[in-house]
């Protein structure tokens, strides 16, 4: 089975990885931080701010890859402050209000200037 890459401009990309790959009825979409595209830059340094536009760049991503929030299957989660995760599931909670896809919440391992969070997303689309 071939893997097809997925790219969209409207979410974050880098040299070093791919914002998705498509492997059959599989996405999976890279660890995406709060970075508006169209700036290039952090949102606000808010939990809140960067988390709604990590899921939205998430979102960009599946999108790009026909498919839809509905087809998550996995959320992967990466805090640099566990303290941040009230705040972190009071957004999430807007984007995945029914039937919420498993997931998991770990702290992140590196430190990165301004970065509050990275979403990562696996989707079935068969």
């Amino acid at each position: 089975m071939p893997r097809q890459i997925i790219t969209t401009p409207n979410a974050p990309s880098s040299p070093l990885y791919s914002q998705g790959v498509k492997a059959g009825p599989h996405i999976f979409v890279s660890g995406i931080v709060g970075i508006d595209p169209s700036t290039g830059s952090l949102v606000e340094p808010a939990i809140q701010a960067q988390t709604r536009q990590a899921l939205a760049n998430c979102e960009a991503i599946l999108q790009a890859g026909g498919a839809g929030l509905d087809d998550v299957t996995e959320v992967g989660v990466l805090l640099t402050d566990p303290a941040d995760f009230a705040v972190l599931n009071e957004e999430y909670a807007r984007w995945f209000p029914t039937d919420p896809p498993t997931r998991y919440v770990a702290k992140l391992g590196v430190d990165l200037p301004g970065l509050l969070v990275s979403i990562r997303m696996t989707a079935f689309t068969g």
